[in-house]
């Protein structure tokens, strides 16, 4: 069946969508020797699909699960080269992996790596507003009333944050634990609101991303998804 030559770009883990638009536009893909056009449509099973003059390739899909630990940036290379070790160093296992959103360096937990550039689109973009649960300490006893400010979403960069769920584990006077829902996923969203309420973020955890939990890895551990996590996942993602 043939479709659209971007969205066959990303099931064979090139990129976004809009990632492979960009090398489409840039004439560097070919269907059976024709340069392609955006739009352009190819069957991936009939027809000869490659990128600088590289056959795409189906192969089989990883997905993986990681407990990020904190001083790990979640990038799967460092930009600025000076030596810091990456959620992909991690990982001993060959071939490009997709970091699905991202962790600040500080924070730790449950980061999912693929060569699925689809899913990982679907999952990070914000239009589909998949659900990321954390676990977070914050500074001092949070009263109620601020807890229904968080809920209901605060300015940030000038637009309101998305309602959010936020129940205590704990609270005392030094320390509140919070778990906390939200289904948007702005940079350091969780911190930068915490600090604006007056308690700033002392640990942050991330439990799970949509259906995938952390379940029992310890800091640094990784381990391929289950069958069932995989189905569980791709039902969430495409429905």
């Amino acid at each position: 069946m043939a479709e659209r030559v971007q969205k066959l770009m990303s099931k064979a883990g090139l990129g976004s969508r809009r990632e492979s638009e960009a090398i489409i536009a840039a004439g560097r893909v070919t269907v059976n020797g024709r340069i392609v056009r955006l739009g352009d449509k190819a069957d991936q099973f009939e027809d000869d699909i490659r990128v600088d003059g590289k056959r795409l390739d189906f192969g089989e899909r990883i997905y993986i699960k990681l407990y990020k630990p904190r001083g790990i940036i979640s990038s799967t290379e460092d930009e600025l080269n000076s030596g810091r070790t990456t959620v992909r160093d991690l990982v001993d296992l060959p071939g490009f992996l997709y970091p699905v959103g991202r962790l600040d360096k500080q924070s730790e937990g449950l980061m999912l790596l693929t060569n699925d550039g689809q899913l990982t689109h679907r999952l990070t973009h914000p239009r589909y507003q998949h659900s990321k649960v954390y676990k977070v300490d914050v500074e001092g006893y949070i009263s109620k009333d601020t807890i229904a400010l968080w809920r209901r979403g605060l300015l940030l960069d000038g637009r309101l944050t998305a309602p959010a769920t936020v129940d205590v584990i704990s609270r005392g006077d030094a320390s509140t634990q919070l778990r906390i829902t939200l289904r948007e996923g702005r940079k350091r969203q969780i911190r930068r609101v915490a600090a604006s309420l007056g308690h700033p973020v002392t640990r942050l955890l991330r439990l799970q991303i949509g259906p995938i939990k952390l379940g029992a890895l310890e800091v640094g551990e990784w381990c391929s998804l289950s069958a069932r996590e995989i189905i569980d996942l791709r039902r969430a993602v495409y429905g």
